[in-house]
């Protein structure tokens, strides 16, 4: 019989906590709780689970903190933040620090389990990547197997969500990638209106692209449409403008 997988649960709240606990034990998942940030990164170094569920305003280290130091130790489990924060520029930086996923309170139960279960398969691919191949970009390499894109032999250092969305764009070469067919690639479920996850996770990667490799602007953008990897140097982008056109407001909220 396999081992269950191992979910652990930061939030403060006791009725959500118990919620979130109640479903995720009754769906066969193995549950770590946790009602302040210092307890949950306790358990985090100690049970090493599969995935993590994140309040931000929570007592202790908050989930920011949180993010950033699970990042730092793990590029590789998912996490995805639950937090009623719900400006863009919070969203925004949730993901920009690491984060995975977003979701805002209050929220659907069911799309929890169902954004739980998209990132646990995704995880588990990432394990056994039979059948996906490698794809050649020289001097670029995306490679499934290794989880990772090598520029002239050398890492760039891509964690598993981008790597996915690079994967997912070079597989469509010379195609412009919808934003929301990105995402339910990527993903593995429908984008919700309002969803910059994909265009922060595509400004990641460019930087990433950039720093190794600043003469191959491999990732063009599509105005009002998505993306597209181009293997063809051609002029790169000054801002970090979204699919819409618009650029991101990366300052505080007031």
């Amino acid at each position: 019989m396999p081992t269950a997988q191992t979910v652990l649960v930061v939030e403060d709240d006791d009725a959500i906590l118990e919620s979130m606990v109640y479903q995720l034990t009754r769906a066969g998942y193995r549950v770590l709780r946790a009602a302040d940030g210092t307890q949950g990164l306790r358990l985090f170094h100690s049970q090493r689970p599969d995935l993590v569920i994140l309040d931000l305003m929570l007592p202790g280290i908050d989930g920011w903190r949180f993010t950033e130091q699970v990042r730092a130790e793990d590029p590789r489990v998912p996490v995805i933040v639950c937090s009623a924060r719900t400006s863009e520029y919070d969203r925004v930086h949730g993901l920009e620090l690491g984060a995975d996923d977003y979701v805002t309170k209050p929220f659907s139960m069911k799309e929890l389990m169902a954004r739980v279960n998209a990132h646990l398969r995704r995880a588990e691919l990432h394990r056994q990547p039979a059948g996906r191949t490698p794809i050649d970009a020289d001097p670029l390499r995306i490679d499934p197997e290794q989880v990772q894109a090598y520029a002239n032999g050398q890492s760039i250092g891509l964690t598993p969500r981008e790597f996915e969305v690079l994967y997912a764009l070079a597989r469509n070469a010379g195609k412009p990638v919808p934003r929301n067919r990105l995402y339910r690639d990527v993903w593995g479920y429908e984008m919700l209106a309002g969803d910059r996850s994909v265009d922060v996770f595509v400004r990641k990667v460019r930087q990433k692209l950039a720093r190794a490799l600043p003469e191959f602007p491999y990732i063009q953008t599509h105005y009002g449409v998505g993306y597209r990897f181009d293997l063809v140097p051609g002029l790169g982008e000054d801002t970090d403008v979204f699919a819409t056109g618009e650029e991101v407001d990366a300052s505080p909220a007031s």
